[in-house]
């Protein structure tokens, strides 16, 4: 179960699309939090992996590639 808040103008759009289309505002909600939901858990998931990325050892350009056998 689920209660959400919305602004009034938002409120006042859903109602009339529920209106117009016979659906419900609940259908809608749905569309839109399921349309949404795996952007979203990208998002933070993309977020964590750069702050991991970020705090680990970085190896310098120049030791990867003398380590490589790349060097000019």
């Amino acid at each position: 179960m689920l209660a959400v808040r919305l602004p009034d103008e938002t409120e006042r759009r859903l109602e009339a699309l529920a209106r117009r289309t016979g659906r419900t505002k609940t259908f809608y909600a749905r569309e839109a939090i399921e349309a949404h939901l795996d952007d979203l858990e990208d998002f933070y998931l993309a977020e964590e992996r750069m702050k991991d990325f970020r705090s680990a050892d970085a190896i310098p350009l120049a030791a990867l590639k003398a380590e490589l056998g790349l060097d000019d």
